[in-house]
């Protein structure tokens, strides 16, 4: 069995500005505040914080979805890899920005929730800069 989570977060761009970031290692490490390696393409596998998360970009839809194969270092073992898709709604504010990230290991929902939204605090200082 497996677990699922949903976050969302709202940021004052346009998507196209959040889904190049994401796609970019040096916008995606200045916004995370780790390093990121990771390519605009199908297939290119990436890492985060030295290895600390890795995968592989699965889907790209142009400026509105994002969908990645996503392994931390903490899973266990014979874990499979979870899924994470990126959705970058355009709304008045600018974007929301909701992660689905699907096939967690059970009991671990909770602190992937809270991941995601640590995660989104710098993602908010950087594109309220822009």
């Amino acid at each position: 069995m497996s677990e699922s989570i949903k976050v969302s977060v709202k940021l004052p761009v346009k998507p196209r500005e959040v889904y190049e970031a994401w796609l970019d290692s040096d916008k995606h490490s200045a916004f995370a505040g780790k390093e990121v390696k990771i390519e605009r393409k199908v297939g290119s596998a990436f890492s985060i914080d030295g290895g600390e998360i890795t995968g592989e970009n699965l889907k790209l839809y142009r400026f509105n979805k994002i969908v990645q194969s996503w392994r931390s270092v903490d899973f266990p073992e014979d874990a499979e890899d979870s899924i994470v898709t990126i959705l970058l709604d355009e709304i008045p504010e600018g974007t929301k920005l909701t992660v689905q990230h699907e096939k967690l290991p059970d009991g671990d929902s909770a602190k992937y929730r809270k991941g995601w939204r640590d995660y989104f605090k710098p993602m908010k200082e950087y594109f309220s800069q822009e």
